[in-house]
């Protein structure tokens, strides 16, 4: 009885779920991407990009929900590629998608550090000091490598949320609601402040162009999807703790769906909240970088000064701020959190690094692969935010999304007989609409084959990596019996 393995405790709920789930969302993205959002139609029609992007989420969705419910293990996409694709073909495939995340996690984590810094900066101007530097040039494409004291206080923030995250998971969950009830507060006054202060029509004013379907709308649409769905990702983030949720046949699909509902409805009320009080060519003209760093500060002094006063419009201006930098940190806190139990998963079933697979004594979480990410997460603080948005979309949808959704599809195939407690509504619809919309994203916009390359090197390295691995130690796992 001693030699079995530690093992997850279940005791994720919906509530605990749909909480992680939305911190994972609701970072510092649309707080800092909205005036890109709307430059990339050239007005208020880019809210296109938030209900086109709803749509692709739901779809993208509704495979994570029936996945999940059908196989409720940690490390959520690596589990469901081992499963559906036979022997070698399927350890390659979640292979792959491990070593990737090696890559993409920390560059999500590391947008919201980065976000959370800008947002710093807004408080005390001389946490906003850095300097670009280029490090790497490919032809025409540079990767912007920024150093100094807003880098230092984005490390500093992750460093304190892998701090926080050195327990077990029941005592994660009441620090997670506090961080919610925060995030989900931050949005709330933000739309609350246009429904009080704001003029309706002014957020519907479109230019007289804005729905001409000709070639310079439909890629200011994908620009736009682009932004969306990186402010969008998210509500899956409960499938990666699937071996730690309770009842999770009916847990898992509730969740990722709620967690899209809620969060369409906050973003458009965000959207129109904004508009109605800064007019969309101020924002557009204002799309650089300290106007994004302040953009909600500067929404609640428009909104407030007129009646309150310069001073307490001021006031409250930099209350927003703190609280976009809460929301920020609650996000990197989910995100560390989720991405954590993947290399888990995969060295537990010996396709990863076996330290990966380690479970802290007493605490009983995976210390190491918390650990390595954050540290790895770190280094990608160094990056400019743009950068790091390009380089993870991208990289999600190619050696992630694209697979997976061909994946439910295999399965429904290859076996017929597994229990699902959740079934695709509309089946086969939303996968094949969801393979094509990330397409769109992915190549619906100027300047596509740089994140591609990227892409196709991490797949490369990423393959000859594992076909080094297999060479050196070859091995029969649980999950090639399984497949088998």
């Amino acid at each position: 009885m001693s030699s079995q393995p530690q093992q997850l405790d279940r005791s994720l709920t919906l509530s605990s779920a749909t909480a992680l789930n939305l911190l994972d969302v609701i970072g510092v993205g649309p707080f800092l991407t909205l005036p890109l959002l709307v430059a990339t139609m050239g007005g208020p029609q880019a809210m296109l990009g938030w209900l086109f992007g709803a749509g692709l989420a739901i779809c993208d969705g509704l495979v994570w929900a029936e996945l999940g419910a059908a196989i409720p293990e940690a490390g959520g996409t690596y589990r469901y590629l081992s499963t559906i694709f036979p022997g070698r073909l399927g350890r390659w495939l979640s292979f792959l998608f491990v070593f990737q995340l090696c890559f993409s996690a920390p560059l999500s984590i590391a947008s919201g550090c980065v976000g959370l810094a800008q947002y710093a900066g807004r408080l005390i101007p001389l946490l906003a000091t850095q300097t670009p530097v280029h490090l790497l040039h490919l032809g025409t494409y540079s990767v912007g490598i920024t150093h100094g004291i807003s880098t230092f206080v984005a490390m500093a923030a992750l460093a304190l949320a892998a701090a926080l995250q050195y327990r077990n998971l029941a005592h994660i969950r009441g620090l997670s609601f506090v961080l919610l009830t925060l995030v989900l507060l931050t949005l709330l006054w933000a739309v609350a402040t246009g429904l009080l202060y704001g003029h309706l029509r002014q957020a519907f004013t479109f230019p007289h162009d804005a729905f001409h379907l000709d070639h310079r709308f439909f890629v200011g649409l994908g620009s736009a999807m682009l932004v969306a769905t990186y402010d969008y990702w998210g509500y899956y983030n409960v499938t990666f703790l699937g071996g730690e949720v309770r009842n999770p046949g009916k847990t898992i699909p509730h969740a990722v769906l709620l967690s899209i509902a809620i969060v369409t409805a906050l973003y458009l009320g965000l959207n129109i909240s904004v508009l109605s009080v800064i007019p969309s060519s101020q924002l557009i003209t204002a799309a650089d970088l300290d106007s994004r760093r302040a953009m909600l500060s500067q929404y609640m002094q428009t909104a407030y000064a007129p009646s309150l006063g310069a001073h307490v419009a001021s006031v409250l201006a930099n209350a927003a701020a703190v609280l976009v930098m809460v929301t920020a940190f609650a996000s990197v806190f989910a995100l560390l959190l989720g991405y954590s139990r993947i290399p888990f998963a995969a060295a537990r079933d010996g396709n990863f690094i076996s330290a990966f697979g380690r479970l802290h004594p007493t605490r009983n979480f995976p210390y190491v692969s918390l650990l390595a990410l954050a540290g790895v997460a770190c280094l990608c603080c160094f990056l400019s935010l743009g950068d790091l948005i390009a380089a993870l979309v991208v990289l999600r949808i190619v050696l992630q999304f694209a697979v997976q959704h061909i994946g439910v599809m295999v399965l429904r195939v290859r076996r017929p007989d597994l229990p699902r407690p959740f079934r695709i509504w509309l089946y086969p619809l939303p996968p094949v609409l969801a393979l094509l919309g990330f397409a769109y994203v992915v190549f619906a916009r100027p300047n596509f084959t740089r994140e591609l390359l990227l892409a196709a090197l991490v797949a490369i390295v990423g393959s000859v990596v594992f076909l080094a691995r297999c060479s050196s130690r070859p091995s029969t796992t649980a999950s090639e019996t399984f497949n088998t």
